[in-house]
């Protein structure tokens, strides 16, 4: 029986963390055992890059440890480390080199997410006592400078899909592909735009997740939550249109049960989607920067603009805290907050 998708990945996740592993101290296999239970695979992968940096700057940094190899450092090394180690730890993220000697630039939410990333190592060890210092704990993460959040217009949404569909303004290259891929593209791209649904959880649909007589998707959460999310009459048109086209398909092996197919006939890639994205609105905003997850935020900014419903936004989006949602829609809040003032007639004129 073929694997779902989301196991499939979760699979390759954990084969791939467990190569990351050996690269590590013996210790960490300890603390990703420990936060297994509430975090997703991919959350642990990232901390494992994260980590390895971390460890890194040790040996480059700082005369003690650039003597050890790293799987020689202990827990005992680490209780060692202060405050203005970190903080030092922090200025190099700004600017550093990797191991093929090549600059990388670490900006604001980079440096932050290294710093959160570290932070929760020492919390688990020092909660668990084996650390009797947690320098981690004190450290205060980089402000974040709120940027502002790249969505489409109603008018740039109803020209990326007709640029989908008509295909007139790609180079003739890409008119050979659109040829082939116009039906699929314009289902994928109305769904995203029509659902709000992650990139991830859009490639990981497979044929038996579309119910047409309900109008809804089951997709799989991050981690692995399994949710029903509905879609309107464009999506349902777009959908049917390529499901008919999808019955002819002869699909790769392993990959028969999946809904979107490459030109390969093998499940689509989060990267095809996204250079599919990019090729699209390129056309029709070209200085917008637009992913698939900017057509997830004009999904949800036109949802809460006709509901004003922060708490349906967050549930259908599948934010699990609603102040997610609320900051990233906070200029929405505040606009509407100040159309109030005028709602109220305290004496008639």
């Amino acid at each position: 029986m073929q694997m779902p998708y989301y196991e499939q990945k979760d699979r390759e996740n954990t084969l791939h963390l467990r190569e990351l592993l050996k690269e590590l101290p013996l210790f960490c296999v300890d603390f990703f055992r420990g936060i297994e239970p509430q975090t997703s695979s991919r959350t642990r992968i990232a901390y494992a890059y994260d980590l390895k940096v971390f460890f890194d700057f040790l040996r480059k940094e700082n005369p003690f440890f650039a003597r050890l190899e790293m799987k020689d450092i202990t827990l005992s090394h680490l209780d060692q480390i202060t405050v203005p180690d970190l903080e030092e730890y922090m200025e190099y993220l700004k600017y550093r080199f990797n191991d093929k000697n090549q600059e990388v630039v670490n900006k604001e939410r980079g440096i932050m997410r290294k710093i959160s990333s570290l932070k929760s190592f020492y919390n688990y060890f020092y909660r668990t006592e084996r650390l009797s210092n947690n320098p981690a704990a004190i450290i205060k993460l980089p402000k974040l400078h709120e940027k502002e959040i790249i969505r489409l217009d109603a008018d740039e949404v109803a020209m990326l899909l007709d640029a989908v569909e008509n295909g007139d303004s790609l180079t003739k290259k890409q008119q050979a592909f659109h040829n082939k891929t116009q039906v699929r593209d314009l289902a994928l791209l109305t769904l995203l735009l029509g659902t709000g649904i992650r990139v991830s959880e859009c490639v990981g649909l497979d044929i038996t997740d579309v119910d047409f007589k309900n109008s809804g998707i089951r997709i799989h959460r991050k981690g692995g939550k399994e949710v029903v999310v509905y879609f309107g009459e464009e999506v349902e048109d777009a959908l049917s249109a390529y499901m008919e086209e999808r019955k002819h398909m002869i699909p790769a092996d392993g990959h028969e049960n999946a809904l979107f197919l490459s030109l390969q006939m093998k499940r689509i890639s989060v990267r095809s989607v996204e250079n599919l994205v990019k090729k699209y609105a390129k056309i029709v905003t070209p200085l917008k920067k637009i992913t698939p997850h900017k057509l997830r935020s004009t999904y949800g900014t036109s949802l809460y603009q006709e509901t004003g419903d922060i708490y349906l936004v967050a549930d259908v989006l599948g934010h699990s805290d609603v102040n997610t949602t609320k900051k990233h829609y906070a200029a929405l809040e505040d606009s509407r907050r100040r159309s109030a003032r005028d709602k109220v007639r305290l004496r008639e004129e």
